[in-house]
């Protein structure tokens, strides 16, 4: 449908010699964020295997080494087991403890894990720290509650690291947890691994629920309203009147004519009239003003 266009060729101007000029909108601040969306995000400390990890199973290829805060970046990998199943996991920077209060860049990091459906948290096995695994999953999912508590519910596994180098002590009591123990360098787990996340997933997307709630924004009524701001001094609020003015050339004779038409058109001459303004009146209308002339008759 097109947009309606002025009525500046009528029997009254048969040949107008001016043209709208641009509007001005509206100016506001926005404050961006970006964050990712994956299925799957791996959390762990710093140096937990998380690299390792999906560049085993995806074709993503993040820097890895052995020192702490080796991804300062998320990095995303599509995780594929046939032709019909595949996610997208989401390499997550390292956390340590204090990362909802910012410490370690962990405001950066923890917004990265608000968009994914399941949690995959990574305990080192082998930490370099000393910090022992179980320890590891206390101090993430309360870094992760405090920073947004619902993340505690979302689907979650709790996998441990680097069997191929820990020790038999802490590996057994690990595996006597019932939980998953993997090497992402021997391949150790991973299959199996991969294959429950991608279960989880399905079944986390197939009850995903899409918040079908609507916020509808409305423009302000098109309605005319008069304020009296001091004696026989008006002025007009409304979108339909400040337009008028606004898109319009005051300079231009032919342009003053035709804000005049359309302001008489709005009724303006009868809501002055009501409102107590006499000739003369000092009437503004945005950053414009005018001297009204009282109509006879």
């Amino acid at each position: 449908m097109a947009a309606a266009t002025p009525d500046f060729c009528r029997n009254k101007r048969r040949a107008p010699k001016f043209a709208e000029q641009g509007e001005h909108g509206p100016e506001r601040w926005l404050t961006l964020e970006l964050k990712l969306m994956a299925d799957v995000a791996l959390v762990g400390y710093p140096n937990a295997g998380k690299s390792t990890l999906i560049s085993t199973v995806s074709a993503a290829k993040p820097k890895i080494a052995n020192y702490p805060f080796t991804t300062l970046e998320p990095h995303l990998g599509v995780v594929r087991i046939d032709s019909a199943t595949e996610f997208v996991l989401a390499d997550i920077p390292g956390l340590i403890e204090g990362a909802s209060d910012g410490r370690g860049l962990g405001h950066q990091f923890l917004r990265h894990i608000e968009r994914a459906r399941v949690l995959c948290v990574l305990a080192d096995l082998v930490s370099m720290e000393g910090i022992d695994p179980d320890h590891q999953v206390e101090v993430l999912l309360r870094e992760l509650a405090a920073y947004r508590p619902e993340l505690l519910e979302r689907p979650r596994l709790i996998v441990g690291t680097k069997v191929d180098a820990a020790e038999p002590a802490v590996l057994e009591r690990w595996k006597a947890s019932g939980r998953h123990a993997i090497s992402a360098v021997t391949g150790a787990g991973v299959r199996e691994l991969v294959g429950e996340l991608a279960q989880i997933v399905q079944e986390a997307r197939a009850s995903y629920v899409i918040d079908d709630s609507e916020i509808t924004i409305r423009p302000e009524p098109e309605g005319t309203r008069v304020e009296k701001l001091g004696d026989n001094e008006f002025r007009l609020h409304g979108r339909s009147v400040e337009r008028a003015v606004a898109l319009n050339d005051v300079t231009s004779p032919d342009a003053l004519n035709y804000i005049d038409d359309r302001l008489t058109g709005l009724g303006v001459p009868r809501l002055l009239a009501r409102a107590g303004a006499q000739d003369g009146a000092t009437i503004h209308i945005k950053e414009f003003s005018f001297i009204y002339t009282a109509q006879v008759g």
